[in-house]
């Protein structure tokens, strides 16, 4: 695989309601994180005032003597506003706020003393990279680029540069073995016109091989500024079509918002049927990506918004793990949690980017919304042992009825056709009915979405069926308006 330096910047939210327990018991089954999608980055962020805080995860494959960033920054960054941390906290945010799959039981109602309403507790090497050194005047005039500071922070090389045109930064780059995208004049030039300053990071090797990790630990930003924001043009530069990019985001207020692109909620709370949960993780992907076409593939989704201060108990419903403790807000950034009851308030968002339907950078907002939102979807299993009394089948007879539901909401979410899977579902309950429900014929055939897999792995294409009918529907025209015409000539 060919190795281009890669120029990273993301960023992410979502949402959530309660189900009510009634007659079932519940708890968590699986997650829709986000190591389903490719190309993807992830970042913090945190914000307070002016004061920002990005963290960044690159997922960088090949030689790290080929790594290198480039990240638009609004000031010239001073060394103790740069920190490295570890990955985990990464891990933990994803885990904690990824969409999830929920089930609960159905209750037997031929004996309903057996069963409570008790719902369960959430569970869950390469030579060394040579030091730069080089006289900035000459720099000046040669490339119109100047370095306006050096660091050697963990295995990191960092230089904080200043430019007067792109085309010298380009070639400044090039000249000093960075391999930057043919694209890259292009995107960079903007930033040059706006004063930004350029935070170029390569990897001291020798020092990454001592670390021991097997990958790029990520690098952590601070500084002040007006602007709330991540420049995601200059990491479009070596794109291949969309990019998938997480953000985690903190305030102190409530949930985080863009404002030049619409934030939008992505479908939660919805109940789909039980073949769905061997494949959750294709079933959200299915979803996402009809929802990215249906918003005009130039939206950012919200995927998880909650207050996760320290006083407040409950943080999700479900929880898919174990919820953020002090030490992991301060090692994203979160620095109030010493003032008097902090509050800080957590948003994930999802953004699928292109250079045609993302032309700017993303800018936010903090928001005093403190509504909680989650991506959730429901199982509910049904209820065992006999159901021969007049309950158990009045029962089965609202369970065949909320099958079918389940089958036309996971259609109308994901683009799953009807298939044999669906049609077992149903079979299954109608095997226990005394009373048999009539076949309802809209369920014979769903047509699946253009590219949007069934949950068997396959597609169906509806075309050779419309054919059919069209040639049925002439045929008829024909046969029945054939006579009208001899009758008048005659």
């Amino acid at each position: 695989m060919k190795t281009i330096r890669k120029i990273l910047i993301s960023l992410l939210i979502l949402p959530i309601t309660a189900q009510s327990a009634q007659a079932f018991c519940g708890f968590y089954v699986a997650k829709a994180d986000a190591k389903l999608f490719n190309n993807k980055s992830e970042v913090i962020m945190v914000r307070d005032g002016i004061h920002n805080v990005i963290t960044m995860s690159s997922d960088f494959k090949g030689s790290l003597k080929d790594f290198a960033m480039v990240v638009p920054v609004p000031v010239v960054l001073k060394e103790k506003d740069i920190r490295v941390v570890e990955r985990n906290i990464f891990d933990v945010l994803d885990d904690y706020s990824a969409p999830r799959l929920v089930e609960y039981y159905d209750q037997n109602p031929c004996a309903a003393d057996l069963y409570n309403n008790n719902v369960s507790d959430c569970l869950s090497r390469v030579k060394p990279i040579q030091t730069i050194a080089l006289n900035e005047e000459n720099i000046d005039k040669k490339y119109g680029v100047k370095i306006e500071a050096h660091y050697s922070i963990e295995e990191y090389e960092v230089l904080i540069l200043s430019a007067t045109e792109s085309n010298g930064l380009k070639n400044w780059l090039l000249d000093n073995g960075y391999q930057i995208p043919t694209a890259a004049e292009e995107v960079l030039n903007p930033y040059i016109k706006s004063n930004m300053k350029f935070f170029v990071v390569k990897v001291n090797v020798e020092k990454a091989i001592k670390n021991n990790t097997g990958y790029l630990r990520p690098i952590q930003l601070s500084f002040d500024h007006e602007k709330f924001m991540l420049p995601l043009r200059l990491g479009m530069a070596n794109s291949e079509g969309t990019q998938d990019m997480i953000v985690y985001a903190f305030s102190k207020t409530g949930r985080v918002e863009c404002t030049n692109y619409r934030t939008v909620k992505l479908p939660t709370d919805r109940n789909i049927p039980l073949y769905a949960q061997q494949k959750f993780g294709t079933f959200y992907k299915s979803l996402f990506d009809k929802e990215y076409r249906a918003q005009g593939r130039n939206a950012v989704f919200l995927e998880y918004a909650w207050n996760v201060s320290p006083y407040v108990s409950m943080k999700c419903d479900p929880c898919v793990g174990p919820p953020p403790i002090n030490q992991d807000f301060v090692t994203a950034g979160v620095n109030w949690l010493e003032t008097p009851n902090p509050t800080v308030f957590f948003t994930r968002l999802h953004v699928r980017y292109s250079r045609d339907k993302f032309p700017a950078d993303l800018q936010f907002q903090v928001t005093p919304n403190t509504e909680n939102f989650q991506c959730r979807y429901i199982l509910t299993h049904p209820a065992s042992g006999d159901l021969s009394c007049e309950q158990g089948q009045n029962y089965l007879s609202d369970l065949y009825n909320r099958r079918k539901r389940e089958i036309d909401e996971v259609y109308a979410l994901a683009g799953w056709n009807y298939n044999t899977l669906a049609t077992g579902y149903l079979n299954e309950i109608v095997g226990q009915m005394k009373e048999k429900p009539q076949q309802d014929q809209k369920n014979e055939f769903i047509p699946t979405l253009p590219d949007s897999p069934s949950p068997d792995g396959n597609s169906s294409n509806p075309l050779p069926g419309i054919l059919i009918i069209l040639s049925m529907l002439l045929i008829a025209t024909y046969k029945y308006k054939l006579p009208q015409k001899q009758n008048l000539s005659s």
